[in-house]
C-alpha cells in the first residue's frame, strides 16, 4: 500500500468518524444514559422488593406446612372412609334390590 492510498484510506476513516459525530446530538446521549440509570435503579428496587417477598413468602411457608401436611393426611383419610361407606351402602342397596324383586 503506497503512500496516497493510506492517506485516502485516513481521509475516508475522518469522513466517517464526522459523520457519525453529526448523527448523535449529546444531549440526547446524556437523557438516554439518565434514563438508563433511573431504570437500572427502578429494577434494583424491584429486585430487592422481591427478594425481600421471597424470604417472606418461605418464613411463611415453613410455618404453615406442618398444617397442610395434617390436614392433607386428614382429608386423604376421609375420602377413603367415604369411599369405603359409599361401596358398602351400594353393595347393601344392590342386596336389598336383589331380595326384594326376586
Amino acid at each position: 500500500m503506497d503512500v496516497s492510498e493510506r492517506g485516502c484510506i485516513e481521509a475516508a476513516s475522518e469522513e466517517v468518524s464526522h459523520q457519525f459525530r453529526t448523527l448523535l446530538n449529546s444531549e440526547d446521549v446524556d437523557t438516554l444514559k439518565h434514563l438508563q440509570l433511573l431504570i437500572l435503579g427502578r429494577l434494583q428496587d424491584s429486585n430487592a422488593v422481591l427478594s425481600h417477598f421471597n424470604d417472606f413468602s418461605e418464613q411463611c411457608y415453613a410455618e404453615v406446612v406442618s398444617d397442610f401436611t395434617r390436614s392433607t393426611h386428614v382429608l386423604r383419610s376421609m375420602k377413603a372412609d367415604l369411599d369405603h361407606i359409599f361401596q358398602t351402602l351400594s353393595w347393601k342397596i344392590r342386596l336389598l334390590f336383589h331380595l326384594l324383586f326376586l
